[in-house]
């Protein structure tokens, strides 16, 4: 059994991770793989540290990729063991289930084993607040309204399946975000066997959780891409909604620009500008997640998106005053934000945020 373990910012947690896994799966052949997406605090480091005297830990040090569902599916495909586990790295998943879970998958009857919270002897203690309780639930009923399978816990991060199921899946997964599990049981051509077992949800002991409502975006994108489909890329749909709210944006610039008498031009020409970078902070943070700037390179990264963005900021303004005297000002500046709105996807996917 191969049991992945992707992760970021872990290094205090890799070492009792191990032992842990050492004495809950003491009888069964076994290797741990940690998927590090080249975290500032070593955990790659330190897991090859441990690697040296113990073989059956590796470690893949992914660099200019992040995120746990692509992490997952690379370490679930470094593996030729017949079934694969996926536990996070923070020491909250109760890995003394792994035996129950493996026997459980071994038997044939069930495709996917799941470790839940919220069946019968499972808990939610390590869910430290009430902000991260309301996410978490929250997560669960959306899933819960769209998945074919019956599932209490459709946002586990704990499950185990055998690995040439995963290999079948691979190919249609989104492989975006943080809910994996979800990705796994949406994209089977077949409602898939599944099984939940009870596990203890534990407090956190170090590190930082990676829970946010930014995480929660995410999840709703991934459910979208799944309603449609995949023939509307999902980065594009999340690059649109922001496109969204910058319009929003611009509109509510453009009445305050009205409200002080600015010429029209004037007006929608600061409304652009603020709704590019307001645009360009949330897509940093949501939609190229993956490939989030940071320190001086976010700042390049603002001016390089104001400077490409330029050219569709002119059709913009340019477009909106061909069309001001007819349409008003709000129809014409609707008119040029929705212009610029699949240049800026074309030069941000590729200039701005390229893929490393």
């Amino acid at each position: 059994m191969t049991v992945v373990v992707p992760c970021y910012n872990e290094r205090a947690n890799v070492a009792p991770l191990v032992a842990m896994l050492a004495a809950a799966l003491e009888n069964i052949a076994w290797e741990v793989v940690f998927v590090d997406d080249n975290s500032p605090d070593g955990t790659w480091g330190e897991v090859k540290s441990i690697a040296q005297a113990d073989p059956r830990v590796r470690c893949i040090r992914r660099i200019g990729r992040r995120g746990l569902a692509s992490a997952v599916v690379e370490g679930a495909l470094s593996s030729s063991a017949a079934f694969v586990a996926v536990i996070d790295g923070d020491l909250q998943h109760d890995e003394t289930r792994l035996p129950l879970m493996l026997e459980a998958a071994r038997n044939g009857q069930y495709d996917l084993v799941v470790g839940s919270r919220h069946v019968a002897g499972g808990d939610t203690a390590g869910l430290a607040n009430a902000w991260r309780q309301h996410l978490s639930q929250a997560g669960i009923r959306v899933a819960q309204a769209v998945l074919p399978v019956r599932l209490t816990d459709p946002v586990s991060g704990f499950f185990l399946m055998p690995r040439r199921l995963l290999e079948e899946l691979a190919p249609r997964l989104t492989t975006q975000g943080f809910k994996i599990l979800l990705d796994i049981v949406l994209s089977a051509p077949a409602p898939l066997r599944v099984l939940e077992l009870p596990m203890q949800f534990r407090s956190r002991v170090a590190g930082e959780s990676k829970l946010d409502a930014q995480v929660m975006v995410q999840f709703l994108g991934l459910l979208l891409d799944k309603a449609v489909g995949r023939v509307i890329p999902l980065r594009f749909l999340s690059f649109a909604a922001v496109g969204g709210l910058g319009i929003l944006v611009n509109l509510l610039v453009l009445q305050f620009g009205s409200a002080l008498d600015l010429p029209f031009d004037q007006a929608q020409a600061l409304g652009t500008a603020v709704a590019m970078a307001t645009n360009f902070k949330l897509n940093n943070a949501v939609t190229y997640r993956d490939r989030r700037l940071k320190g001086a390179a976010f700042w390049r990264g603002l001016v390089l998106f104001m400077v490409l963005c330029g050219a569709g900021a002119a059709a913009n303004v340019g477009v909106a005053h061909m069309l001001v005297e007819q349409s008003g000002w709000t129809l014409a500046s609707l008119a040029g934000a929705l212009l610029s709105v699949v240049w800026n996807y074309a030069i941000s996917s590729t200039l701005v945020w390229p893929a490393r």
